[in-house]
């Protein structure tokens, strides 16, 4: 293996490992909407893969080809250009990669019910709260994704329901 340049941006080297994870969660997050296992996601692809490879594909852990992105998404029924825009949305956003900055005010204020975990984490943050401490918390993408798994919505859909309510 040869020497590579790492990839950066204008404010610095990209994390590829990390984007690599954001990618397969995405691509997880899709299967598991869709109400299937790897096996039913590896049955409508055009050419068989081991369920070990799509399962390191989902976790980030290997990359894929082009080809076979587009050939996953395309079992999928999503434009490979869409799922790269959510992926490059969630890990080039405002904030540090897979990082958002959360109000607990909002959150405890809205009527969203698939927010209805969230509102309650967040009313009893702001209970605790010394006063005169900011109501800002800052979350990484660990604690997005397990808040996703508590409202019960993929990771992504989550992140574009709170940076909506942050503008």
């Amino acid at each position: 293996m040869g020497w590579r340049k790492p990839l950066t941006t204008a404010t610095g080297p990209i994390d590829t490992a990390a984007y690599q994870r954001v990618l397969g969660d995405e691509i997880r997050s899709l299967r598991k909407q869709r109400g299937w296992t790897r096996k039913e996601l590896n049955k409508r692809l055009q050419t068989e893969i081991s369920l070990q490879t799509l399962a390191t594909y989902e976790l980030g852990t290997r990359q894929c080809s082009v080809v076979r992105l587009v050939e996953i998404c395309h079992a999928l029924d999503v434009p490979a250009h869409e799922l790269l825009a959510r992926v490059h949305e969630r890990f080039f956003g405002d904030t540090p990669a897979g990082h958002l900055t959360l109000n607990l005010a909002l959150v405890a204020a809205t009527d969203n019910p698939r927010l209805a975990p969230l509102r309650r984490w967040a009313a009893g943050r702001l209970h605790v709260l010394p006063p005169g401490a900011s109501p800002e918390v800052h979350l990484d993408l660990a604690a997005l994704e397990n808040m996703a798994q508590l409202c019960q919505l993929p990771a992504v859909e989550l992140i574009r329901i709170l940076r909506s309510m942050s503008r």
